[in-house]
């Protein structure tokens, strides 16, 4: 017999019995014969429910087009045979099934309203009937009424089974229930089980853990996670460890009851349940029970727990709640992406190769990693055979395919994904469906009871402009099942209806958070379920924003639902929409915000028209919005109107005026025009003062206002005053804890850092934070921002590390409790990038800068400032790594974008052009820099005397160094008068001004400017402040200048010491002082010394900064020029070679460089060529009057002279001395220098006469400018010597030669080149002067110098 299409009937109404059948006709009269089965039935008195059955098949008039109730009403059908024929055998009544009926019926009426309104079109139901069933909501109902049948029919077909002798350890499956399961086998896993082996080892290290007791525990999860193919897999594994297997279905009493009696029967110890269990709980063996489906929570499973201490148990359950009657308990949750991916391989047939296992894991993610939605995916692709496009057909019909049945199943669980839930669902009580339902129209994460709580606090007397009491009813009907007889919510009852959905799996909760969470899939689902909640929903969400006072951390965890709610929806949720658009705003959400209230802003104007309050307000707070965005251009003219409008209407003095004219001095500060805000921002103030008084709160904040706008114009002693008279205010008013006054502390603590003042913002800054976190919390956003503001701090006063370590905390604070894409976050994220920078840490910099420029690309597009200013910080970046032509492509493009949002005189895109200036420079293109850094003058700004000191280092390098000195000596006079002698900035510019000096050969001015820049950082910043190690640095530079080795070798010692400890060996600046100190040992002569330091910085540099960048070929340069010292030539010429590349000055020097190590391999004819070209691209690159130009022509000059071609040189070297005498004047040390070359060509052409007032001429400004004791003195003291020697006038070489020897023994050492040199050039005047004394004791010097300690 098959139940599902014939019984056997039962006794006619005639009382005679027989064995004809009743089957339901599959025809077109199908619901016909549903009604004279059931009449059949009612007429023998079987029947009780039959009237509501009547009347649901009889309220629809059957004619055609009902396909989609056929299935139903067959099932309704065969349930009616299998009952007749169970009451005919065994009596019994049928009270299920009068509530299913009564609901079956009332769905059908409705369909049956639908088709009366269709029917009344003109062209009546034709075409037009099947709409109505393909509706989502009809499809739905009719769903679950079958659902709902399907279950009571597998339990009235089990209970069947039962009567007649068919034994079950518990199906869910009543095809199986013919077949009996023997108590030691138990199914077998899926034949393509995949993954699950953490979870698989934990249970069996549970159970095998040694010792003698009872062993239970607990796989819990959503519908559809693998957990009975988890237990299975287990005993498939384990089987042979356990003397016997049982596994029970708990789904219901019924399967557990049958269960427990098959075990009684087959052990052969009786035939009830309490045999079953007085059987496992006193033999004593090592069985081993499944409770397979435990999910139904109002089954108490204790009582089917043996009480024994032996045996071992595992539960499988939806309903994390057994987990009180076990000793362990896991979780099943998704699969990993991998083991997903190739689950879905082997179910679908397909090879595990990389191609398919990148589609699978696209597949798997989508599916989100469900066991059961992998397996329904597989059947489907190995049937249909669409892989590859699977999908796409998936997200275009992801209900129906999740739906779907599959007809080959590999593990023999017969639910689709959906069905599998749809169960569940319908066993929730009618508030806990309508919750789910709800909860499904927001996102799937971070659900809070609070949001249904404050929308309980919802008063529709105390929102006279919101809908009316009668508009929400539905909404106050929902609330009230959380509500006690006083009207207070009750949060036991919330949790009551939370914990139902809990017990099936349907929800999450985190006690951490205290959030709720649903599957992505199961909310999926659950959301096409609740189309008529979403406006019930977009209620309530309204209710609890109106209601809620969330922080800005709680508004931005309500976004993810205000968007999911809100999408495509402004019109629908218009009685909210303020609501909804303060939420966005205060999230940073400018452009949602935008969007709403530019809707609330249309709605007025129809509502109230144009001039209403309310109506300015919206208009108002959308161009607060359009300021938001970056877009102040849209804003400016709404607040413009505005602000008439409000004058126009309520007077001058109006509160509501005069926001208007600070939000409005506001848009003017962001378009950068600080001198229209100011007059602005001083009426607000004034006017507030009068209306309000000096201490009201929205007068300190006017005040507070004007300080900024002093600052954004240089005025800081002006901000300074204001911000002092607004703390000791609030101080007064407010008590000096209160957040208002602890945010005028920190406001003071900024205008201090402005002014230079690092230590006292330290200390102001300190405080702050130290305040908030005792009376915020450590996580409040306040907090956070005085941390993140403290850490700027700590960089300016080069404690980097500091910084580094708050910013660190910062950043992690933020992600946790906004998200990362908050702008908070995002600016959290760029600073520490910054700070890495500072480090050198170049490449973290980089990273961070790309995922900050890539998230506000996303979140506020390409042109707002934010985007653009994070644009602009990652191509300095990139300048650090030395890719200079990728930043010149960004700071191009940011340049662009200000000039067109902001204006060409907005501070912003002024700074954008001096960083492209500056990026032009590095490339060598000098004169782009120049036409730009021109275009930034203007007034005394501090940012106008940034652009001055920019052009003036663009002169220098130029060469034009008179050009530069005069525009620094007026910088260095504006910064001493705007801010202070001590000011940071001034200090700069005093250091940039000892540069030129430098430059022009006036060391001792350099000198004075430099000590003084040191001893002032040392004031200010302390001995280890980068700064101060730079000065100190700059220092030791101008000691070398000078020829005082000896003074600049501890300085350097110091600095490089220094920033090992501060920076790290690795750090750029730790690399570049090494790099000096190595010039400085070669300087004295100390080769191996700058050998060693040499090797390590170009090793360094390859590693941090790659092969190619400009700071690692200076490095080779430099390590060229002292192998070439050390006269290992060919080691020179292998890193020179290495150098060459396009027409980048830099090139150019190191094609200059390896002509030189050319010609100290005696290969002139190789040099000559590589100069010339230096000369022709440094003459076309930087003209014919700069300095490496000229320096090209005397290189060039000497290879001439090395190959006897001394005419060509002497035209070139009386050019050069020439140029630079016109350039730099007489006394600079390259017009001396070009003096001295000048005199040795006269000397090779035997000009000796025309070389001896040059030579005597250079030792006269030497010594004038240098000093006695300054190597180029004493160089230039030896060549004059050799034109008196060759003029024969020994006499007069003598006594400078002699005094050569003594300085030079007396500054580098008896042992330097240069004094072994002195000395050889000293034997020989002796020896022309007949001598012979003197003589061998030089020579006896020279065959044995004193020992040193190093010998």
């Amino acid at each position: 017999m098959d139940p599902d299409t014939t019984v056997q009937a039962g006794a006619s109404g005639s009382g005679t019995q027989g064995n004809s059948t009743t089957s339901i006709d599959s025809g077109s009269d199908w619901i016909g014969g549903l009604l004279r089965l059931a009449k059949g039935m009612e007429a023998a008195g079987e029947f009780a429910p039959f009237p509501y059955i009547k009347g649901a098949c009889g309220v629809v008039e059957v004619k055609r087009n009902r396909e989609d109730l056929q299935e139903l009403c067959e099932g309704i059908g065969r349930i009616l045979n299998i009952l007749q024929n169970e009451m005919g055998n065994h009596g019994g009544g049928v009270d299920k099934f009068k509530d299913l009926c009564e609901g079956f019926e009332r769905c059908l009426r409705e369909i049956l309203e639908s088709v009366k309104i269709l029917a009344k079109k003109p062209q009546g139901l034709r075409g037009h009937a099947k709409e109505i069933f393909r509706l989502d909501s009809t499809k739905g109902q009719i769903s679950a009424h079958q659902r709902k049948l399907q279950e009571l029919r597998k339990d009235f077909i089990l209970r069947i089974s039962m009567r007649i002798g068919f034994h079950l350890l518990g199906t869910n499956d009543p095809n199986k229930a013919q077949i009996p399961l023997k108590t030691n086998e138990c199914p077998a896993p899926s034949r393509v089980f995949q993954g699950r082996q953490r979870i698989l080892q934990e249970v069996k290290a549970f159970f095998d853990n040694g010792t003698v007791k009872q062993h239970i525990c607990l796989l819990h999860g959503l519908g559809g996670s693998g957990k009975t193919q988890i237990a299975l897999k287990f005993i498939d594994d384990l089987a042979s460890k356990f003397t016997d297997l049982f596994l029970l279905d708990m789904s219901s009493q019924t399967t557990i009851e049958a269960g427990l009696k098959n075990i009684a029967s087959i052990k052969q110890i009786g035939s009830t349940q309490e045999d079953a269990m007085k059987w496992l709980r006193e033999v004593k063996s090592n069985w081993f029970l499944l409770l397979d489906n435990a999910d139904d929570p109002n089954i108490n499973l204790n009582p089917y727990l043996p009480k024994c201490n032996h045996g071992n148990i595992l539960i499988t359950s939806r309903n994390p709640g057994l987990s009180v009657h076990v000793g362990a308990h896991w979780l099943v949750s998704d699969m990993e992406e991998t083991d997903a991916a190739v689950l879905l391989l082997k179910g679908a047939a397909k090879d595990v190769t990389d191609e398919n296992m990148e589609t699978a894991r696209d597949i798997s993610k989508a599916l989100y990693c469900l066991p059961l939605a992998i397996a329904q995916a597989s059947a489907f692709i190995a049937k249909s055979g669409k892989f590859k496009g699977y999908l796409e057909l998936y997200n275009r019909n992801r209900d129906r395919l999740l739906g779907q049945k599959p007809t080959q199943q590999q593990d023999g669980y017969a639910q689709s994904v959906y069905t599998t839930w749809e169960m569940s669902f319908h066993r929730l009580s009618p508030t806990g469906q309508t919750l789910l339902q709800l909860c499904s129209c927001l996102h799937y994460q971070g659900i809070s009871e609070m949001i249904f709580q404050n929308a309980a606090k919802y008063n529709t007397n105390e929102n006279p402009d919101g809908p009316s009491r009668e508009q929400l009813w539905d909404a106050y009907e929902f609330i009230a099942n959380f509500q006690n007889e006083a009207g207070e919510w009750d949060s036991l009852a919330f949790t009551e209806v939370a914990t139902e959905l809990q017990a099936y799996a349907l929800i999450s909760f985190d006690e951490e958070t205290a959030f709720f969470s649903i599957h992505p899939l199961v909310h999926g689902w659950c959301h096409g379920l609740a189309v008529k909640q979403v406006e019930l929903m977009i209620k309530l969400m309204g209710m609890s924003i109106s209601e809620g006072n969330y922080s800005d951390a709680q508004s931005v965890g309500m976004l993810p639902h205000l968007w999911t709610l809100t999408q495509d929806r402004v019109e629908r949720s218009q009685p909210w929409n303020e609501q909804f658009a303060k939420t966005y705003f205060q999230s940073s959400k400018f452009k949602l915000a935008t969007e709403f209230w530019g809707q609330v802003w249309r709605e007025r104007q129809d509502r109230y028209g144009e001039n209403h309050p309310q109506t300015l307000r919206s208009m108002e707070q959308l161009g607060i919005s359009y300021d938001g965005l970056g877009q102040f251009s849209d804003a400016l003219p709404l607040q413009i109107l505005v602000l008439e409008k409000q004058k126009q209407l309520r007077g001058e003095e109006h509160p509501d005026t005069l926001s208007a004219m600070g939000n409005l001095a506001c848009t003017h500060s962001n378009l950068g025009q600080f001198h229209d805000a100011l007059p602005l921002e001083t009426l607000v103030l004034e006017k507030r003062k009068k209306l309000l008084g000096e201490e009201h709160p929205d007068t300190l904040m006017a005040m507070g206002n004007l300080a900024i706008t002093h600052k954004e114009l240089g005025e800081f002693n002006d901000a300074l005053l204001l911000e002092v008279l607004v703390l000791e205010k609030r101080k007064k008013v407010l008590g000096k804890d209160h957040p208002d006054t602890l945010s005028a502390i920190g406001n003071l603590a900024i205008t201090h850092k402005e002014l230079g003042q690092f230590h006292h913002a330290l200390l102001l800054q300190t405080l702050v934070l130290e305040k908030r976190k005792k009376l915020l919390g450590e996580e409040h956003p306040d907090t956070l921002m005085a941390m993140g503001n403290l850490a700027v701090t700590h960089s300016k006063l080069g404690e980097f590390n500091d910084a580094l370590l708050l910013e660190v905390l910062v950043l992690e604070k933020r992600t946790k409790l906004l998200g990362e894409e908050h702008p908070d976050t995002l600016w959290a994220m760029g600073n520490l990038a910054n700070t890495h920078k500072r480090l050198g840490e170049f490449n973290d910099a980089l990273r961070l800068q790309t995922l900050v420029l890539e998230k506000r690309r996303k979140l506020l597009g390409e042109e707002h400032p934010a985007t653009l200013s994070v644009m602009g910080n990652l191509a300095v970046t990139h300048k650090e790594l030395g890719e200079f032509n990728d930043a010149l492509l960004l700071e191009v493009l940011v340049l662009e974008k200000r000039k067109k949002l902001l204006g060409e005189e907005h501070p912003d895109t002024l700074m954008a052009m001096g960083n492209l200036a500056t990026t032009h420079k590095e490339l060598g293109e000098f004169n782009d820099a120049l036409l730009l850094e021109v275009l930034l003058l203007g007034e005394e700004h501090p940012d106008t005397l940034w652009a001055m000191g920019n052009l003036a280092n663009t002169h220098m390098r130029l060469g034009e160094f008179n050009d530069a000195l005069p525009l620094q000596t007026l910088v260095l006079e504006k910064r001493k008068k705007l801010l202070g002698e001590e000011h940071p900035d001034t200090l700069i510019a005093m250091g940039n001004l000892a540069i030129t000096h430098k430059e022009l050969g006036e060391f001792n001015d350099a000198l004075l400017l430099e000590a003084l820049v040191l001893e002032k950082r040392k004031k200010l910043l302390g001995e280890e402040h980068p700064a101060t190690l730079s000065a100190m640095r700059n220092l030791a530079n101008t000691h070398r200048k000078l020829g005082d080795f000896n003074d600049a070798l501890p300085l350097e010692v110091l600095v490089l010491e220094k920033r090992r400890k501060l920076l790290g060996e690795e750090h750029p600046a730790t690399l570049s002082v090494m790099g000096n100190l190595a010039v400085t040992h070669k300087e004295l002569g100390e080769f191996n010394d700058a050998l060693l330091l040499e090797v390590l910085v170009l090793e360094k540099r390859k590693k941090l900064l790659g092969e190619e960048h400009p700071d690692t070929l200076m490095a080779m340069g430099n390590l060229a020029t002292t192998h070439k010292e050390l006269g290992e030539f060919n080691d020179a010429l292998l890193l020179e070679v290495l150098l060459l590349g396009e027409e980048h000055p830099d090139t150019l020097w190191a094609m200059g460089n390896l002509a030189n190590t050319h010609m100290r391999l005696g290969e002139f004819n190789d040099a000559l060529p590589l100069q010339t070209l230096v000369l022709e691209k440094r003459k076309k690159l930087l003209g014919e009057e700069h300095p490496d130009t000229l320096i090209a022509m005397g290189n060039l000059a000497i290879t001439h002279k090395e190959l006897g071609e001394f005419n060509d040189a002497l035209l070139l070297e009386a050019l050069v001395l020439e140029k630079r005498k016109k350039l730099l004047g007489e006394e600079h040390p390259a017009t001396l220098s070009a003096m001295r070359n000048l005199a040795n060509t006269h000397r090779k052409l035997g000009d000796f006469n025309d070389a001896l007032p040059l030579e005597v001429l250079v030792l006269e400004k030497r010594r004038k400018l240098l000093g006695e004791e300054h190597p180029d003195t004493l160089s230039a003291m030896g060549n004059l010597a050799l034109i008196h020697k060759e003029l024969g006038q020994l006499d007069d070489a003598l006594p400078l030669q002699t005094l050569v020897l003594e300085k030079q023994k007396k500054l580098l050492g008896e042992e330097h080149p240069d004094t072994l040199r002195a000395m050889k050039n000293l034997v020989k005047t002796y020896q022309g002067l007949g001598k012979v004394g003197e003589v061998d004791v030089l020579n006896i010097q020279l065959e044995h110098p004193p020992r040193t300690k190093d010998q």
